[in-house]
This record gives C-alpha cells, structure tokens and sequence, in this order.
C-alpha cells in the first residue's frame, strides 16, 4: 500500500495512470466502434480519453526544463556511445514537450496566432527522433550483454549442451544463427530492465509513426501499443530495479 502512496504522488506516476487509462480508452473506442448498442459506452470513453489527454499536458509544462538538465547530465557519461544517444534522446524529448506545451496552449486558447497542426507535427518528429534514439541505446546495450555473456566460459558451455541437445533445431537452422539467438535470448532474460526498455520504445514508436504517416495503421494499434508501453512504465516507476540506467 506504502508503495502505491508514493506512486501517486509523484507527478510521472500520475502522468502514468492519465496515460494508461488515456489508451486504454482508445483501444477500447476501437473495439467498440461497430457495437451500436455501445453508443452511450463509447461517447463516455471519448470524453474521458480527452480529458486523459489534457490533464497529461498539464501535467508536462515543466518536463522541458528537466529533459534539459537530463542532457545535461548524459554529457557527462565517459561512454560516447551512450553518451551520444541518450544526449541527443534528451534534446529531441525536451523539443517534444515544447512543442507540446505550445499545442496545449493553443488549446485552452491561451495562444491563436500559431499553425497548430505544424507544431503537433514538430513534436511528433522530435518525439520519433527520442525513440529512434533511446532504441539505438537499447541496442547498444544488448551488444555488451552479449560480448560479455559469450566471454563467459561457462556460459559458452551452457549454450553448447544446449544446442547439441536439440539437434532436430541445429539441422534446420543455421548453427551460428541458432547460437545468436540463444545468446540474445539468454541475455535479455538475464536482463529485464534492458527487455522491458526495448519492449516499451517498441510499442511507444508506432504512435509518432502513425501520426506522421511513415506507418499507417489504426487506433486499435495505437491504443494497444500505448496502454502496454504505460504499464511498463508503471512497473519501472513501482519497481526502480526494472527501470534500465543509465
């Protein structure tokens, strides 16, 4: 109970419960659309999906500032690799959420004078560029997972029993592309924090591809993707161990 408390008074873990329920709606607007009988179910979801949607732009106006002084931070990691995307994620995050800010503010009307779908389009851009990125970083990660999993004698033994145990796999697959798998797989397993940041940009990177036209799909998709990529970032926020670092 303590640990749910704690959760919910922090601002990312109420942006996380505003963003799951956010598509959670969408997902299920999609599959009620064609239920007629539903119609008065699914005007409740729609209104409660915006208002989902404004409370987490609320909720953001001051994510700039600390998606900069995070920048900031990665700068100074020896590591130019992770230093480069995790720097250049932040940058493109921080543009995101001004653009962001700028879209609610035209909303509430606080704005007029700005090209809303122009902006929208912006964020979306810097919101694809900060996952591109952070995925970039995921595998950069899973590739020393696996260097340093395939110097490990024992482990180099593990995978050659368990490949010669099942030689029905070994005759169809090619061995070195068996041998890659089990090492990834292996690693990942060992690994949460590293397969939950992968399967979480994974899911979140169908959003922006969808608005900006790379992917074209439908909201069933979205709100899928969306709801399953909040419930891992609530598990990371409840559970820091999963969350990966740097």
């Amino acid at each position: 109970m303590d640990a749910i408390v704690k959760f919910a008074n922090q601002s990312q873990g109420r942006d996380r419960i505003f963003r799951t329920t956010q598509y959670a709606c969408t997902l299920s607007i999609y599959l009620l659309r064609k239920n007629t009988e539903r119609n008065d179910l699914v005007s409740k979801l729609k209104s409660l999906e915006a208002t989902m949607n404004s409370g987490r732009k609320l909720l953001r106006l001051g994510n700039t500032i600390t998606s900069i002084e995070a920048a900031k931070r990665t700068m100074q990691l020896s590591d130019r690799v992770l230093c480069l995307c995790l720097t250049v994620a932040n940058i493109n995050r921080a543009v995101y959420f001004l653009c962001d800010n700028v879209v609610w503010a035209r909303n509430v009307g606080l704005i007029n004078n700005i090209d809303k779908e122009r902006w929208s389009l912006n964020a979306s851009r810097c919101y694809f560029f900060s996952l591109v990125m952070n995925l970039t970083r995921d595998i950069y990660a899973i590739l020393l997972l696996m260097v340093q999993r395939g110097r490990d004698r024992r482990f180099r033994q593990k995978m050659d029993q368990q490949l010669h145990n099942n030689p029905e796999v070994a005759d169809v697959v090619i061995p070195q592309l068996d041998a890659f798998l089990f090492l990834l797989l292996e690693s990942l397993r060992s690994h949460p924090d590293v397969a939950l940041d992968v399967l979480k940009n994974t899911c979140d990177l169908f959003i922006p591809l969808h608005k900006l036209g790379i992917y074209q799909t439908h909201a069933g998709v979205v709100g899928f993707c969306g709801l399953i990529s909040s419930l891992i970032g609530i598990v990371t926020l409840v559970q820091p161990k999963l969350k990966i670092k740097p």
